[in-house]
């Protein structure tokens, strides 16, 4: 099954499910259909949220201090990751479209066509997410 196939149907039977969510669901279904641009969008877009949820480390905890004060057990030093809202999810998705086309656009030599092509195609998947598929054609 074609991906942005996919992501229409699956908009319609999942309304209430989180867009990350159904961002992974989508994963798995375009690696079985060999969708090169829908898997490396989602993967890099699912790792671009990860991120976006890690707390950030005190410059002071980088510089370390005596053996003797740090912590000791495991998971100790350990700290909970952030939670984002609905929509710091969307606003990461869309700003990873947003650097895909970015870059596709500056792409103008006729060797990297290909390149531009398919970074175009990876914003289009991300953004069929986001606004379905029929505005993900415009961009």
């Amino acid at each position: 099954m074609d991906i942005a196939l996919w992501v229409q149907d699956h908009r319609r039977n999942v309304s209430g499910m989180s867009l990350r969510l159904r961002m992974r669901q989508a994963l798995p279904e375009a690696m079985r259909a060999r969708d090169k641009a829908a898997v490396s969008a989602l993967r890099a877009t699912l790792a671009a949220l990860d991120n976006a949820e890690a707390v950030p480390v005190d410059e002071a905890d980088l510089r370390g201090s005596a053996l003797e004060h740090s912590p000791v057990g495991v998971g100790v030093a350990e700290v909970a990751r952030r939670e984002l809202s609905e929509q710091s999810v969307v606003d990461v998705v869309r700003a990873e479209a947003a650097e895909r086309l970015e870059v596709a656009a500056q792409l103008t030599a006729p060797a990297h066509a290909d390149r531009a092509a398919r970074l175009r195609a990876e914003a289009a998947v991300l953004l069929r997410f986001l606004d379905g598929p029929e505005t993900a054609l415009e961009y």
